[in-house]
C-alpha cells in the first residue's frame, strides 16, 4: 500500500496548494464573518477538477489515488474550512452513487458533478434519529415505477443549494437496516429546505433541514432495495478519512500560526520561542500533529488497496479530530489574549474543529467501531 504521491498527483496537488492560498485564504475570515456560501472559492477549485477528486477518469474524475485526494482536502481545509465542508459534502453524493449505483445513473451524475456543473448533498441524518438505522423515519413508498419519499432529514451540508441530495428512507419498516434504500433526489422534485442553520463553525459549509414529501422515479434508486445502508457505511469510511484530512489541514494551519507567533512576539526582551515552556508546547503539538497524520495516510493507504478500512478510517478520524482541536488550543493560548480576538485566525480554527468530533461519527461511535472490531476478532 503506496503512502507516497506520483509525479501527476504531486504536481495536481501543488496546483491545489496554489489556488488554496492565492483564492481561498485570503476570503475564509470574510466567508466566516459574513456566513457566505464560499461559491467563488469551490468554482476556482471547480476550474482544476477538484470537484472530481474522489472519481475515477471513467465518471470524469482524475483519477488520483486516496492519498492524493486526503492531500487535496488537507489543503483546502487549511486555507478555507467552510469551503473544505462543501466540497466533501459533494463528495459523499458522489461516492454514494459510485459504490451503490448502476451505470445508467452514474452516467447521469458524477461527470458533471465532478466540472462542477452539479453539486451534491447526502442526507443521512434526521432530527430523531441516532446512530442506530431502525430510529430513521423517513419513508420510500413504491408507487408503480416510482416512490413517494417523505420525511425530514436535518443538518444536511450543501443541502438548500444541491443541484442533487442522495437521500436514504425506509422501504421495509420490518427489515431494520436491510429495509433502508437511497435515492437521488433532483432539485425541483419538490421538497423544502430551512434557511441555513446558524452555526458555531464552518460558517461558510451551509447546514440545512430538509423536508420531503416527493415523488421519486425508480432510475434514481441507488442499487436494489435494501441495499443503503450497505451503501451508507462504505461512504462514511471514506468520510471519515476526508474529515481526519480536514483536521491536519486547520491543525497545520494553527500550527504554523503559532510558530511564526512564537518567533515573533516579544516578552520580557526575547522572543516566545526561547522560552522552554513554548518550545515544549510546539514539540507536543508537532508530534501530536505527526502521528495524525500518519493514521490518516494509513487509512488512506487502505482505502486505496480496495479492502475493508473501517477501523482504519474510524481510528483516524477519531485521533485526528481530537488532536487537531488540542492543537488549535494550544495555538490559541500561545498567542495570549491575541488567540481570543477576530483579528486573527486562531479563534476561527477552533470554532471550525468543534464539529470535526460530532459529524461523519461522533468520537464515542468511532471508539464503538474500533472495540466491536477487536473484540470481534478474538
Amino acid at each position: 500500500m503506496s503512502r507516497t504521491l506520483n509525479a501527476d498527483e504531486a504536481a495536481a496537488c501543488d496546483s491545489i496548494r496554489r489556488v488554496c492560498a492565492d483564492v481561498l485564504a485570503p476570503a475564509a475570515a470574510e466567508v466566516d464573518e459574513t456566513s457566505s456560501f464560499p461559491q467563488a472559492q469551490l468554482a476556482a477549485l471547480a476550474e482544476l477538477g477538484v470537484w472530481g477528486l474522489n472519481l475515477p477518469d471513467a465518471w470524469g474524475g482524475p483519477g488520483l489515488s486516496a492519498m492524493a485526494l486526503a492531500a487535496g482536502v488537507e489543503a483546502v481545509a487549511g486555507s478555507c474550512a467552510s469551503t473544505a465542508s462543501a466540497l466533501t459534502a459533494h463528495y459523499l453524493a458522489t461516492d454514494a452513487i459510485l459504490i451503490g449505483g448502476d451505470d445508467d445513473l452514474r452516467r447521469r451524475f458524477l461527470p458533471e458533478a465532478a466540472t462542477g456543473r452539479k453539486l451534491g448533498a447526502f442526507a443521512l441524518t434526521e432530527p430523531r434519529a441516532g446512530s442506530n438505522p431502525a430510529d430513521m423515519r423517513c419513508r420510500a413508498v413504491r408507487e408503480g415505477h416510482s416512490y413517494h419519499l417523505s420525511g425530514t432529514k436535518h443538518f444536511i451540508s450543501n443541502g438548500g443549494i444541491a443541484d442533487f441530495i442522495v437521500v436514504f428512507a425506509v422501504t421495509d419498516p420490518t427489515a431494520a437496516h436491510k429495509g433502508i434504500s437511497a435515492f437521488v433526489v433532483e432539485k425541483g422534485m419538490g421538497f423544502t429546505a430551512s434557511p441555513p442553520e446558524k452555526t458555531m463553525g464552518l460558517k461558510g459549509g451551509h447546514v440545512f433541514e430538509l423536508n420531503f414529501d416527493t415523488q421519486v422515479p425508480e432510475a434514481n434508486r441507488i442499487g436494489a432495495e435494501g441495499s443503503g445502508f450497505r451503501t451508507a457505511m462504505k461512504v462514511l469510511d471514506n468520510g471519515r478519512v476526508e474529515v481526519s484530512a480536514m483536521c491536519l489541514g486547520i491543525a497545520q494551519a494553527a500550527l504554523d500560526a503559532a510558530t511564526h507567533w512564537a518567533g515573533e512576539r516579544q516578552v520580557g526582551g526575547m522572543p516566545l520561542a526561547e522560552y522552554q515552556g513554548i518550545q515544549w508546547m510546539i514539540a507536543d503539538m508537532a508530534t501530536q500533529l505527526r502521528a495524525a497524520r500518519l493514521l490518516t495516510q494509513d487509512a488512506a493507504a487502505k482505502r486505496a488497496s480496495g479492502v475493508r478500512f473501517s477501523l482504519e478510517a474510524a481510528m483516524a478520524k477519531l485521533f485526528a479530530s481530537e488532536t487537531a482541536g488540542k492543537v488549535a488550543d494550544l495555538a490559541l493560548q500561545i498567542h495570549g489574549g491575541y488567540g481570543y480576538t477576530r483579528g486573527l485566525p486562531l479563534e476561527r480554527h477552533a470554532r471550525d474543529l468543534r464539529i470535526m468530533r460530532i459529524y461523519e461519527g461522533s468520537s464515542e461511535i468511532q471508539r464503538t467501531i474500533i472495540a466491536r472490531h477487536l473484540l470481534q476478532t478474538h
